[in-house]
């Protein structure tokens, strides 16, 4: 089934074995595939940091695919509805190309990652558990790619989104 044709309507379709997801103006929620976990988050600043597509092994490695989507957010701005205790955790800096530790929040029944933790006060989820499908051509679509020197040739650069061979120079 397609998404439907206005992007400015929640679209959330049964993609995981929990049907209670939502998503409003500001805010929307993020589900594993089980329905245990599920985390409610801005979709719009001060509390969504950026979005973005990581091409990194890391990124590849841990999601089983060719890349990672993205988005950050602001800890203070990350509510946990349910399953927090189902949190599993798997920490390691050996592949992090800075060398600090990168954390890894899994749902212990069905195996989702949930998001990373890298830097003290913000989490990095993944878009594809995003409970409204709309979110993630709109408010959530990636606006930058990162480490685009290890993307594979069959995968294009994003539409309009800004490019950086190695992770965003900071500011």
């Amino acid at each position: 089934m397609a998404a439907t044709a206005d992007k400015s309507k929640p679209y959330i379709p049964r993609a995981s074995c929990d049907n209670d997801g939502w998503s409003k103006e500001d805010s929307a929620t993020a589900t594993c595939y089980c329905g245990a976990v599920q985390l409610s988050f801005p979709t719009q600043g001060p509390g969504l940091l950026s979005t973005f597509a990581c091409h990194c092994a890391d990124c590849r490695k841990i999601t089983a695919t060719m890349f990672a989507s993205n988005f950050s957010i602001l800890d203070t701005h990350l509510t946990h509805i349910r399953g927090r205790d189902n949190l599993t955790s798997y920490a390691q800096s050996q592949t992090i190309t800075s060398g600090k530790v990168m954390t890894n929040y899994f749902c212990s029944t069905c195996g989702t990652l949930m998001y990373r933790v890298g830097i003290k006060g913000a989490s990095i989820l993944r878009l594809g558990t995003v409970d409204d499908f709309n979110l993630h051509e709109s408010k959530l679509k990636p606006k930058r790619e990162i480490f685009v020197k290890d993307r594979v040739g069959w995968v294009s650069p994003i539409e309009g989104a800004e490019q950086f061979e190695a992770s965003r120079p900071r500011n």
